[in-house]
């Protein structure tokens, strides 16, 4: 119904703002990564979704259409509403979400305050070929990380760690550099282990 609004901003936070258009003030809950986008001018746009409920209607506003369509995505999935996609777009950018589930990395999801395993592992499986489709991902890209990453793990059991120490620490290095090789993944994953 409401696309987007456009006015003068009188208020910002960091979970909300309120934009004065023509004497109306919108109240809009936003996440931290369009609050870290929001420019100090008085001139606003925010690309918006608005949710009616039983009991309450709300606005949400987004710097960006592509923001706004992966929170449509994730209120999408059974088990996420619009207050934890809210916290996942606050505490992981748009295009880290859309990473995190085209290359089925559960933990970056599950790091999200509120997402179990269960519900990261539903995210994974509802939006994977939706967010392939889209956004159209090149394979290459998708898998020589997580082939790298994978043999990694694999050797760093074989050397006596558990995988769940591994993941922190191989996670870390392959979000730092993409395109590490297997053997500098696990030289820098021996000197954190």
């Amino acid at each position: 119904m409401i696309t987007h609004i456009e006015g003068k901003l009188t208020e910002k936070n960091p979970t909300d703002v309120i934009i004065d258009c023509n004497g109306v003030g919108y109240f809009l809950n936003i996440s931290l990564h369009t609050y870290s986008q929001i420019p100090d001018s008085e001139k606003l746009k925010l690309y918006t979704h608005f949710q009616v409920k039983e009991d309450s209607q709300t606005l949400y506003g987004f710097a960006s259409r592509a923001e706004r369509e992966i929170f449509r995505l994730l209120i999408s999935v059974s088990g996420i509403g619009a207050s934890t996609a809210r916290t996942m777009l606050s505490s992981l950018t748009p295009e880290q979400v859309k990473e995190a589930i085209a290359r089925e990395e559960v933990a970056v999801i599950q790091s999200v305050k509120g997402i179990g395993l269960k519900t990261a592992q539903r995210v994974i499986i509802d939006l994977k070929d939706k967010i392939l489709k889209v956004h159209q991902f090149d394979d290459s890209v998708l898998f020589s990380g997580n082939t790298n990453r994978e043999e990694a793990l694999s050797a760093l059991e074989v050397l006596g760690f558990t995988k769940k120490q591994s993941e922190r620490v191989v996670e870390k290095i392959v979000s730092e550099d993409r395109d590490a090789s297997v053997e500098v993944i696990i030289k820098e994953a021996l000197k954190n282990l």
